[in-house]
């Protein structure tokens, strides 16, 4: 097994030092997992953030040949659940496929003061 930690140039670059934005681990008999680090984006409102929640992992997940459909699970931080109606619109607009397993869980602060929604994911390459 090879695990390889990555900033793609072509996709958001992390806030800090602190991480990499993709742990691609190489399967043994072939096979990628690709683990993406939490997400937030900038925006007025729940949804404005959760598309750019969406199009910031469709970017990650490009730069290492996968794409959303690859998606095996997600985990979702709201600052206040009430919106989980609102972010699940925008989920469904770029999730079209079965739906991943999932997590969604409310946090009374997240790393970006201004953040409402932060999201990550496990995606499978055959």
């Amino acid at each position: 097994m090879q695990i390889t930690l990555d900033n793609p140039a072509s996709a958001p670059q992390p806030a800090n030092s602190f991480y990499s934005q993709v742990a691609r681990v190489e399967l043994p008999g072939g096979g990628v997992l690709l683990y993406v680090s939490g997400q937030v984006a900038d925006g007025p409102d729940l949804a404005t953030q959760s598309r750019g929640v969406f199009e910031a992992l469709d970017a990650l997940l490009k730069a290492h040949g996968a794409t959303l459909a690859d998606v095996i699970n997600i985990r979702t931080y709201l600052t206040d659940i009430d919106g989980i109606g609102e972010y699940g619109a925008v989920r469904r607009e770029f999730l079209t496929g079965t739906a991943p397993t999932s997590m969604t869980f409310e946090a009374s602060r997240l790393f970006e003061p201004d953040a409402l929604v932060e999201v990550e994911v496990v995606a499978a390459i055959p």
